[in-house]
């Protein structure tokens, strides 16, 4: 893991260390389940995870004053949706001491 990022070949390097699995199926199960995730907000359904969080897609609403950051131009942006994960009570906890930003 360099630094305190956390690629997705991390986790499955962590789990196929800490499991013992085939790290062909432990892509698999990682990708699927990514996959999942996606397919349902795509839906707009809402995807909780119990002790972990949830996610949701939620509805940004339209502006006709922003401004293009490269010109300084006007231009309106539409309602669009945007996704948002909310943490479980439990992550909550385990994260309330940590007080060193990640790198």
């Amino acid at each position: 893991m360099a630094g305190n990022k956390v690629t997705k070949a991390d986790i499955i390097d962590s789990i196929y260390q800490k499991k013992g699995l085939n790290r062909k199926d432990i892509r698999m199960v990682v990708d699927s389940f990514v996959d999942e995730i996606k397919d349902a907000l795509i839906k707009n359904h809402v995807i909780e995870l119990r002790g972990f969080g949830t996610f949701e897609i939620r509805v940004r609403k339209g502006r006709k004053k922003a401004r293009n950051p490269k010109t300084g131009e006007p231009v309106s942006v539409n309602s669009h949706g945007v996704a948002a994960f909310r943490p479980g009570k439990e992550l909550k906890q385990d994260v309330w001491n940590i007080t060193d930003k990640a790198e």
